[in-house]
């Protein structure tokens, strides 16, 4: 791709993922804070709301950020045109029963919040007008009975114009034995949930802009099963005000 047109998608990677990797460190850092509402887990019938940070930092070698999914931070290497490598460490988010009528009932344990080790790369094309980034990450919790789990990420920019950018993902993620029997209690390694997604940001100023995004995650396999699953759909919205420098 020509540098003019990686430098053209610039804006785009902004939102969800950095489909212009050849610019990234010229690209301005985001940072800012928002609200989510959420399920009590993945599975419940309950909700939560919570502050959520929003972070997009491009090194020429360190990361930081919360736009692939998860919170991470750790070291890239572009190992050939658009075609990086890197190892992270991620925030991995916790369950407490007391967020849940059915997890009380049942007196299940609850699973405090941790982080996770491991490894990913990252594949950038543009397939005619659209910029289009493949992510696997690969991520272990250090409580090792919470076990590993692995993502498959495509994010898609489908529009930008009038302030407005906005991008369509899809992740599937699959869970160790211990991350599915942890969570879902079945002692079987499978695909956990396939999400679809959506994500905007209007640009309010030279240094302000407002992200806003939607998820709507499906169980799988054993985890659709577990009797701690209430429902197999979970929705997942944010609103977040972002600072540009």
């Amino acid at each position: 791709m020509p540098r003019a047109g990686v430098k053209r998608l610039a804006a785009v990677a902004a939102l969800a993922a950095p489909l212009a990797c050849a610019a990234q460190s010229e690209l301005p850092s985001l940072l800012g804070a928002g609200v989510r509402s959420r399920p009590a887990y993945d599975g419940s019938d309950s909700r939560q709301s919570e502050l959520i940070p929003f972070v997009r930092y491009y090194g020429r070698r360190w990361f930081a950020r919360t736009t692939q999914g998860v919170l991470e931070g750790g070291v890239r290497e572009e190992l050939a045109p658009l075609f990086w490598v890197g190892a992270q460490v991620a925030f991995e988010p916790g369950r407490r029963k007391s967020e849940s009528p059915l997890l009380e009932a049942r007196n299940e344990p609850d699973l405090d919040p941790g982080a996770s080790v491991g490894l990913h790369v990252e594949w950038d094309r543009q397939f005619g007008f659209l910029p289009v980034n493949f992510l696997i990450r690969a991520r272990q919790n250090l409580d090792l009975d919470r076990g590993g789990q692995a993502d498959l990420r495509t994010n898609v920019g489908v529009y930008s114009g009038h302030g407005v950018l906005a991008v369509l993902y899809a992740q599937a993620t699959w869970g160790s034995e211990n991350a599915v029997l942890s969570m879902y209690g079945a002692p079987n390694s499978g695909l956990l949930f396939t999400s679809l997604g959506a994500a905007a940001s209007y640009t309010l100023g030279r240094r302000w802009l407002i992200f806003a995004s939607g998820e709507q995650r499906r169980l799988r396999d054993e985890a659709a099963e577990s009797p701690v699953t209430e429902r197999n759909s979970a929705s997942y919205y944010s609103a977040s005000l972002v600072y540009r420098f």
